[in-house]
């Protein structure tokens, strides 16, 4: 499946932008003549409005969405962080630490009672472990707390578009 990544929303965009986000959201592979028959410009008209889209920053990239479980990674976690402290340094190190751990799928910084939340996605529990371990070793990191996924519900497809 690919996703279109879209930026947020903080911008105005008339009713053939958002129609062209719809239909590169849901198939950003059809080919720019589709995109434009569909919203009833020509080609160029089309194809200029998305790299405005794109320069603008609202469309951020494109990226094949692959499932973890088929590339062999079965088990996925929802983990809360806690660090030791709120300073600039500890997150930042922090922050920089995440980017080297290859099973992290996604890190967001929380507001509330968690620092972070990381989505990720390993072969197995000795290799979740492992990345726990690792993880728990991380500079400024309080508490982990793991927080096995037994099954996708609803799975991320695009942000709503009105």
């Amino acid at each position: 499946m690919i996703y279109v990544i879209i930026g947020l929303m903080s911008e105005k965009f008339d009713r053939i932008d958002l129609h062209i986000l719809k239909l590169l959201q849901a198939d950003s592979h059809q080919p720019v003549q589709e995109v434009a028959d569909r919203v009833g410009l020509s080609k160029s008209a089309c194809h200029r409005r998305i790299q405005n889209l794109e320069g603008r920053g609202v469309i951020t990239g494109y990226a094949a969405v692959l499932d973890p479980a088929m590339m062999g990674m079965a088990l996925r976690f929802v983990v809360e962080v806690r660090l030791n402290g709120q300073s600039e340094k500890e997150m930042m190190g922090f922050e920089k630490a995440v980017q080297g751990l290859p099973e992290v799928l996604e890190c967001q910084l929380m507001a509330g009672q968690i620092d972070y939340v990381l989505r990720v996605a390993v072969r197995d529990v000795s290799e979740y472990e492992a990345f726990h371990q690792r993880l728990a070793q991380t500079p400024g990191v309080a508490t982990v707390a793991s927080n096995l996924a037994l099954r996708t519900v609803k799975p991320w497809v695009g942000v709503p578009i009105p």
